[in-house]
């Protein structure tokens, strides 16, 4: 027991200070950080189709600030299992609204879920002032220098091959050690853009391209990546190795969700991404109020 209690107080006392990610600055030694999902595709695992609609969006965004959450992060491309990619203009078709209303309507930053330059140039200069990349400034090499000019801050993801075959028989041999090295080379990348350390967040990528097991592992695991001096996101919202385990469906899955979460937290997650914010927001500050007690 004193030994978890050890690692939970490394979490909030560690070298890593703020994100900073445009005006807005993110203090990470003080608490977890609620990050919105907000899709607005026709198509996601869960909530696809939900929040098509912009008005719809718009409204829902407001509520989730209203119930807790600190970020809104903002998809206009699922990248579920199997899913084919949307083209640039496309995304920005169904976003560029929903961003331009939210950027004047709320004091919490706007997160992009996108991998394309264009897409992330053009909600960065509506006031968006975070990108979350699943492939980790790998796809487009114009998107790094784009996030370093606007000072915006990146999330980038551990993806294996691509949202349409990531989940085809994937095989590590040390899946901890081999997502370290990855991280590596990506804040190496972003790093040399011009993108700040402390305007990086790591995410291990719950559910791309890794099994049950992994998935377990990894959270498992999650304190390793906090020695790579960045801080550290989470998303397991929903996912499927809850529902595995669980033996559940994916409305079902928000006790899982809560578990995990708990658990992120008190092993280093300083943002969690979530459906039920809600819920999660309980889940979080009741964790940090824990965590606390050991410091």
């Amino acid at each position: 027991m004193q030994k978890k209690m050890h690692s939970s107080k490394m979490k909030k006392t560690s070298n890593i200070g703020k994100f900073q990610c445009g005006k807005y600055k993110l203090d990470l030694s003080k608490r977890t950080y609620i990050m919105g999902v907000l899709n607005v595709t026709p198509d996601s695992f869960s909530d696809g189709g939900n929040y098509f609609d912009q008005d719809k969006a718009i409204e829902y965004a407001l509520e989730m600030v209203k119930q807790g959450a600190d970020i809104i992060d903002i998809g206009a491309e699922s990248t579920r299992p199997g899913s084919k990619q949307v083209a640039d203009d496309e995304q920005i078709l169904r976003i560029g609204h929903v961003v331009k209303i939210l950027a004047k309507k709320l004091k919490v930053p706007i997160s992009i879920d996108t991998s394309s330059s264009i897409v992330a140039k053009y909600c960065l200069e509506l006031g968006a002032s975070i990108i979350n990349d699943v492939f980790a400034l790998r796809k487009d090499e114009k998107l790094a220098q784009v996030i370093a000019g606007h000072k915006a801050g990146v999330i980038l993801m551990h993806m294996d091959k691509t949202p349409l075959d990531m989940q085809i028989n994937p095989k590590y041999k040390d899946i901890v050690g081999e997502i370290k090295t990855f991280f590596k080379q990506a804040k190496q990348r972003a790093i040399k853009s011009g993108i700040k350390q402390q305007s990086i967040m790591l995410d291990p990528g719950i559910g791309f391209g890794k099994t049950t097991e992994h998935n377990l592992k990894i959270i498992n695991k999650l304190a390793c990546f906090k020695k790579l001096g960045c801080g550290v996101l989470i998303g397991t919202s929903r996912k499927s190795f809850i529902g595995n385990v669980l033996n559940l469906s994916i409305p079902e899955r928000d006790f899982g969700t809560a578990a995990s979460i708990a658990v992120s937290i008190v092993n280093g997650a300083n943002i969690v991404r979530v459906h039920n914010v809600r819920q999660m927001k309980q889940v979080s500050v009741l964790t940090d109020a824990i965590i606390k007690q050991g410091l």
